[in-house]
């Protein structure tokens, strides 16, 4: 008989209760106690959930009060020395706080993407304490899940390999600091194994990757080492995102019971399966529905996939499941009140995931005939299925040519336009766009959206806001000001909400980082435009001030990375609609005489694929799709772009390529090491490098900011720099964000001083 696996669970709650604790304990209106009641209520429902839908195999210690890759360097004891932890001493919610968000004059852990997905997680760093395991922490959440739902129960960790591969300040070879955590790993398996564990799920997300002979020998030594011991559960290796490639003959070949394999996101699994075959004996945990999207699952079409798997592996050695953790998805869709059914009947949340992977269980155990009413009503589901067509959006695609996604002005000849137009000092001031949604700007929002304000009251509320935003803004001496988007609730579910093509939710809250949570819209046809999304807000900002006065959007391949996206067509093609509408949006905002544009394109390295073959193909639709979006741009328009939290140095020449005038990054958590990636490639281009990270509660000194600046100056030099924070500041709070913005201000016009001294 195929049995049913889960490899993880949405982690927030089904209403957001993580976040809401979580952020009262950081604010100081409760308690660790209180924190940690909320969590066990959050994963006694969750294990529940997966019971009831009939998993066999149910995840613990895959739930984390902020983030699993921190909670793992907490339990190794990697706590660099600036956090003050007394080495061995188990890790304090005060102190795993301050790792991730920061302290005062404390840098928290860089943040970055897990693999490439919108998810962050908190980079481990290797240059302190030797490590030592410095509590108990998976054995006791398998030890939670198994008093309620018994043997089902198997604890998840993170593989030592992924763990330090994804780490940083390497004081040795990583097969050194993966050496050093083998003893550690494996008194955590005989512990595991002594409170009755009979699996463990060990994630190595990095097997999908390019890899080298070296890491390969190394895979083989640490697994040959991790079996070998005399004391554990039952290994499942488990691997997601993508296909093992090149690295499928030494992956099967570990010493281990099971593996877990994604056979969603290529075809690239299934065909070495067919060709090479699989251990006998072995338990394959197949990935067959996609924990990455939205869309119901065709039923046929994937129990043909698992029928054609077990072609290949006995069914009694096959357990149903997801491609990875159900963590990427909102929680139910039945929370889903303001779409009509028929739009409804095609959408599968985590919870109908559950429901999707018992019934194909069956079907693989029992035959078709015993899902035969399941079947067929997926079927008629299916012929009823049909996106949404836009006839001008098709025709403009088809309609375009070269010229469409190029700047006709070299930026050699734009940047003199502009600073004819725009006139900046040195070391011009701005921020990334978005200012703090406090309570009485979601307040509003939820009373506009109830119907008890009208949309004019609304307005002109908003209006208010940002009349006082303005004033502020001058009042600190920023150089370039901004509207604050007090009307968005996200940067990207804002233009869902606008777009054609897109239906967003109430409730389809996934995590981003820590507490903060989104709700990516969802395509479900083409998408066009038809209203200006932006430019009443902009230009009502603008009338109150004679700075300069920035738009935002969000570009194109972020709307598309970070939306369920439709999978009826090629991603490129969808970005390209999206690149239209938000060109139609540049040429309105131009219209109204804005001449700053900030088209927002976090996400672009994130969706970068997993195998360096595959980079080019992705890096030159993803870049055509940014100019499409600003090609129709005047000269003496100055186009911005964000990007954050990411890698960019083997990148670097595609975001040459994207041909903003000024691009702002992270720079503040990475320390500065984003900046050798563009100076090495020698970028010409103006760049805002972060000067303070806006994740932190800690307000910058003066003197910090300056520091930060005059590194970059002596990289980059000074005529192309621009000082803002590293992010929007949306999460922040209004006794953070107006200290911290008036010391960046004094610092800019300390540098300029510098300039105008001539040193």
């Amino acid at each position: 008989m195929a049995e049913t696996s889960n490899l993880g669970y949405p982690r927030i709650g089904k209403h957001r209760e993580l976040k809401r604790v979580i952020e009262r304990y950081w604010s100081g209106k409760t308690g660790e106690d209180e924190v940690h009641a909320v969590a066990k209520e959050i994963r006694a429902a969750a294990w529940a959930v997966q019971q009831q839908a009939g998993i066999q195999h149910i995840p613990s210690n895959d739930f984390t009060c902020y983030d699993h890759i921190l909670d793992t360097a907490c339990l190794w004891g990697l706590v660099p020395e600036r956090f003050n932890h007394t080495a061995g001493e188990p890790v304090s919610l005060a102190t795993y706080s301050t790792m991730a968000r920061g302290g005062d004059h404390v840098a928290a852990l860089e943040m970055t993407k897990w693999f490439d997905t919108n998810y962050h997680y908190l980079v481990p760093e290797f240059n302190g304490p030797a490590p030592q395991r410095t509590g108990n922490a998976p054995v006791d959440a398998f030890k939670e899940a198994k008093a309620q739902v018994g043997d089902a129960a198997h604890p998840v960790i993170v593989g030592p390999l992924t763990f330090v591969l994804l780490g940083k300040h390497h004081t040795k070879s990583i097969a050194d600091h993966v050496n050093d955590l083998v003893p550690l790993y494996q008194e955590l398996l005989a512990d595991l194994a002594d409170a009755g564990a009979q699996w463990v799920q060990i994630d190595e997300p990095c097997l999908v990757q390019d890899r080298t002979a070296e890491e390969l020998a190394l895979y083989t030594s640490v697994y040959g080492e991790l079996a070998g011991s005399s004391k554990r559960p039952m290994i499942m290796l488990q691997t997601y995102f993508g296909s093992l490639g090149a690295n499928w003959d030494t992956v099967v070949a570990l010493p281990v019971e099971g593996f877990g394999l994604d056979f969603v996101r290529d075809g690239g699994n299934l065909s070495d399966l067919q060709s090479k075959g699989f251990p006998e004996g072995k338990v394959l945990t197949a990935g067959v529905l996609n924990g990455r999207a939205v869309w119901k699952a065709d039923l046929g079409k994937t129990l043909g996939l698992l029928e054609t798997i077990a072609e290949t592996v006995d069914r009694n050695f096959i357990s149903v499941a997801p491609s990875c953790s159900l963590m990427f998805l909102p929680h139910d869709v039945r929370l889903e009140s303001s779409h009509d059914a028929d739009v409804l009947a095609n959408l599968s949340f985590a919870e109908q995931r559950l429901d999707e992977i018992a019934v194909l269980a069956k079907g693989l155990s029992e035959g078709r005939d015993a899902i035969k009413a399941e079947l067929d009503a997926d079927a008629t589901r299916l012929s009823k299925l049909k996106a949404s067509e836009n006839n001008s959006t098709r025709e403009r695609i088809n309609s375009l040519t070269d010229a469409d996604f190029n700047r006709p002005q070299a930026f050699s000849e734009r940047v003199a336009a502009q600073q004819q137009h725009i006139n900046l000092p040195p070391y011009p001031t701005t921020t990334i766009g978005s200012f703090p949604q406090s309570p009485d700007v979601r307040s509003m929002r939820l009373k506009v959206r109830g119907g008890k304000i009208t949309q004019a009251e609304y307005d002109s509320w908003v209006q208010g806001k940002i009349d006082e935003l303005v004033a502020q803004q001058e009042a600190v001496g920023l150089d370039v000001l901004v509207h604050g988007e007090f009307e968005r609730s996200d940067m990207v579910e804002y233009f869902g909400e606008h777009l054609g093509g897109f239906i967003t939710t109430e409730h389809g809250w996934v995590q981003s980082y820590g507490s903060r949570c989104v709700r990516p819209p969802i395509i479900v046809g083409d998408v066009y435009r038809d209203h200006p999304m932006t430019v009443k807000e902009v230009v009502y900002a603008q009338s109150k001030t004679s700075k300069p006065m920035k738009g935002m959007l969000t570009g194109p391949v972020t709307i598309l990375n970070w939306s369920f996206v439709r999978d009826d067509m090629p991603r490129s093609e969808v970005a390209n609609q999206i690149a239209l509408a938000l060109r139609d949006e540049v040429a309105d905002l131009e219209s109204a005489g804005i001449r700053i544009i900030q088209i927002d394109e976090p996400a672009l390295r994130e969706g970068l694929p997993l195998r360096r073959a595959q980079w080019a193909e992705y890096l030159d639709w993803a870049v055509k799709a940014f100019r499409l979006s600003a090609g129709g741009a005047a000269p003496s328009t100055q186009i911005h772009t964000h990007m954050c939290y990411s890698e960019f140095n083997d990148i670097i020449e595609s975001i040459d390529a994207m041909d903003a005038d000024v691009i702002s990054i992270e720079n503040s958590r990475s320390n500065e090491e984003l900046l050798r990636a563009f100076t090495t490639n020698k970028y010409e281009r103006m760049i805002g490098p972060g000067v303070y990270d806006i994740h932190s509660p800690a307000v910058p000194a003066t003197d910090e900011i300056v520091d930060r600046l005059k590194n970059a100056a002596n990289v980059l030099g000074s005529d192309i720099l621009w000082v803002n924070p590293d992010c929007g500041l949306k999460t922040r709070k209004d006794e953070e964000v107006w200290p911290s913005l008036e010391n960046m201000v004094a610092a800019a016009k300390a540098m300029r001083e510098t300039v105008a001294a001539g040193k």
